[in-house]
């Protein structure tokens, strides 16, 4: 069975793509804000986003579809996009990058309950365990300092908490909008939001050539990770997609590897298996629900 016609694995290895391209994207972001504040940062991957996704765009022969940027319902999740990142990358400034990714492992469980809740979605009790067990691998892995809770900490669950009225609010996009289109609105109007942040919180301050460097990457990776994660939520169901969001504890941790020399401890290990083990199970219970529901 392929991936092409297997909703059971799009979902999952979309949201991989993604998380992957977002730790990514999140790791020059915090390296950027060593020498500029926050916002700017914001404000200049997008701009930065935009360069990269706006002839890509082009390319892919999305063009003509440049007016649906503005459909309310695109309009409306990168709204929720723009709050979240705008509380995310404060935090990510101030906070470990680690403690930052612990927090933010909160979505997925928001984000099951409002498919139940909101959208009517059936969540098994076992998907609810194992994505349980998710976040306690996550938190294994990302071992947050326990200094309490700090504003900054209340802005990394803030971030995670809409996030995931972002995925549900995205759900309800129309499949004829292509999510290249979704992507790029995102990316405008973080850029527009992390631009008014600017203007009234913070001082410009001159760019360094290697802050360019981070930013461009960032945009580019930035593109990559609003793509998947549309797509993963709109090709999977809920409670298959959700529990690998917690690969973004497997992605810090390789991050955290190559780029801060932090290797992981055992306990980081653990649940790092912990975190796969629940995500391929649930992949596996739902394949075979599906093949176990007549056709009609």
């Amino acid at each position: 069975m392929s991936l092409r016609t297997n909703p059971s694995f799009r979902g999952p290895l979309f949201m991989l793509l993604a998380t992957g391209a977002y730790v990514v994207n999140d790791t020059m972001m915090k390296l950027a804000t060593e020498s500029l504040p926050p916002y700017q940062v914001l404000m200049l991957r997008g701009v930065a986003g935009l360069i990269w996704g706006l002839p890509l765009l082009f390319i892919l022969g999305y063009g003509r579809h440049l007016r649906q940027m503005f459909d309310t319902r695109v309009l409306a999740r990168n709204l929720c996009e723009t709050a979240a990142v705008c509380c995310f990358v404060v935090a990510l400034a101030k906070m470990p990058i680690a403690d930052v990714t612990a927090l933010g492992q909160v979505t997925p469980l928001v984000v099951l309950i409002g498919a139940a809740l909101i959208l009517r979605e059936p969540i098994a009790r076992i998907s609810i365990v194992l994505i349980a067990c998710g976040f306690v691998g996550a938190l294994m892995v990302a071992q947050p300092t326990g200094d309490g809770i700090s504003i900054y900490a209340i802005l990394a669950l803030a971030n995670a908490v809409l996030a995931a009225v972002r995925d549900l609010v995205g759900r309800r996009v129309p499949s004829t909008i292509p999510g290249m289109i979704v992507a790029i609105s995102a990316i405008l109007v973080v850029f527009v939001g992390a631009g008014v942040g600017h203007v009234l919180l913070e001082e410009w301050r001159p760019l360094t050539g290697g802050a360019v460097i981070l930013l461009l990457g960032a945009g580019l990776f930035l593109i990559f990770g609003h793509f998947f994660i549309f797509m993963a939520y709109r090709v999977g169901t809920t409670s298959t997609v959700a529990p690998f969001f917690y690969s973004f504890t497997v992605w810090a941790v390789i991050s955290g590897v190559v780029v801060f020399g932090h290797l992981p401890n055992l306990l980081a290990l653990l649940g790092i298996l912990l975190v796969v083990a629940s995500g391929l199970t649930i992949v596996f219970l739902d394949g075979r629900r599906r093949r176990l529901v007549p056709v009609t």
